[in-house]
């Protein structure tokens, strides 16, 4: 029985990144509707109201302190999936995935003085510029070499973005009620950014948004993207810890990969499959350092 727990818990994971990148998959699908950007808002906004509908939280309960730790959260996580979102309609799923890990690496590594921590930073930069390389001679599905720059630099603030979200997650995590201040956090932060979000659209194809379909997709992609994995990602650390959870987040580049390919078509080439697991072999050895709260993009 304690076997079975045991496979469970990887498997648990595995689904809530499957479940996350199927879910960026089909954002994909609502590109031709709309940008990146306003698909990722939506994506924000559908998983903020999601959860505000099912945790209904007091208004007692939030000191202002509290709402603007939470908002600013919230601000930087809804602007990671806007830049990661644009980083996949220029570069292929798991590409921009193993970019984006830099963020979390650094966080990691950052202070350390261990020999293993420094290892672990140069595999992932080396992985980083393997799969860069790829995109800028445009050998990949992301085409050609100015579509992927457009990628990489938008991986790369994806990146940024995601290491501020670990250390304002952090924040909000220690103040209590973790997922609930996800849900008033996305909100807020759909809010603070509803108009760079949504603004040029709105100016360019406003009738994309008289369309039922793009509101119920956009609630679809914040069920997929945000809370089932963040859910299950809960269900995992009260069970295995911070230490072997990060080690689990080395499931992700890999997991994005495949579902990259099956959804998607995208194929890594060698030079791209060999940045990836070098990336992969970066997050392993800074798992014992890691403490991320989430999946990232």
């Amino acid at each position: 029985m304690r076997r079975v727990t045991q496979l469970m818990i990887p498997a648990m994971f595995v689904i809530g990144a499957i479940s996350q990148y199927v879910g960026a998959s089909l954002g994909v699908g609502l590109f031709e509707q709309l940008s990146p950007v306003a698909v990722a808002w939506l994506r924000g906004a559908g998983a903020g109201l999601i959860l505000l509908i099912a945790l209904r939280p007091r208004r007692a309960d939030w000191t202002p302190a509290r709402l603007r730790a939470a908002a600013l959260f919230g601000t930087v996580t809804v602007a990671m999936n806007m830049a990661f979102y644009e980083a996949i309609d220029h570069i292929d799923l798991g590409t921009a995935v193993a970019i984006e890990f830099l963020g979390p690496i650094a966080v990691a590594v950052a202070g350390s003085r261990r020999a293993v921590d420094l290892v672990a930073a140069a595999a992932a930069l080396v992985g980083v510029v393997c799969v860069a390389g790829v995109n800028l001679d445009g050998a990949s599905g992301g085409g050609l070499g100015s579509d992927g720059a457009i990628g990489i630099a938008c991986a790369l603030l994806a990146a940024a973005l995601w290491a501020g979200y670990i250390v304002l997650g952090k924040r909000v995590a220690d103040a209590g009620g973790g997922i609930e201040g996800l849900g008033v956090g996305l909100a807020a932060g759909a809010l603070v950014l509803a108009l760079p979000g949504l603004g040029p659209d709105l100016v360019s194809r406003p009738e994309a948004f008289l369309s039922w379909e793009v509101w119920v997709l956009g609630l679809g992609l914040g069920l997929l993207s945000s809370v089932v994995p963040y859910a299950l990602d809960q269900v995992v650390l009260t069970r295995v810890g911070r230490e072997r959870f990060a080690l689990l987040l080395a499931l992700l580049p890999v997991t994005a990969t495949g579902v990259g390919a099956v959804m998607l078509g995208q194929q890594p080439g060698w030079l791209e499959a060999v940045g990836i697991a070098l990336v992969v072999i970066a997050i392993a050895l800074t798992s014992r350092r890691t403490s991320t709260p989430d999946s990232g993009g």
